[in-house]
């Protein structure tokens, strides 16, 4: 399981699992309940790459970030992480 500590957005944090390069289990801490609910549930089986380019970017008004954006940073993370494995 990986823990990420969001940044500019409502939500606190974001966890998720990787497993075989794709995304599992993610959750949201905090921020609009419904749209980190949708976001968790359309990523779910996604694989991480074709995840990180639909959401790397997605800005929520003038914060220039976001809650999928900070995921897809997370994803990103975790990732380079796996590779030094």
């Amino acid at each position: 399981m990986h823990n990420y500590p969001t940044r500019g957005t409502c939500s606190r944090g974001v966890s998720f699992d990787i497993k075989d390069g794709i995304v599992h289990d993610v959750r949201f801490d905090g921020g609009c309940s419904g749209n980190t609910q949708g976001v968790a549930r359309l990523v779910e089986g996604m694989e991480i790459h074709e995840a990180i380019s639909r959401m790397k970017g997605i800005c929520c008004g003038y914060k220039g970030t976001s809650c999928p954006d900070q995921l897809a940073l997370a994803l990103e993370k975790a990732l380079k992480r796996e590779e030094k494995l």
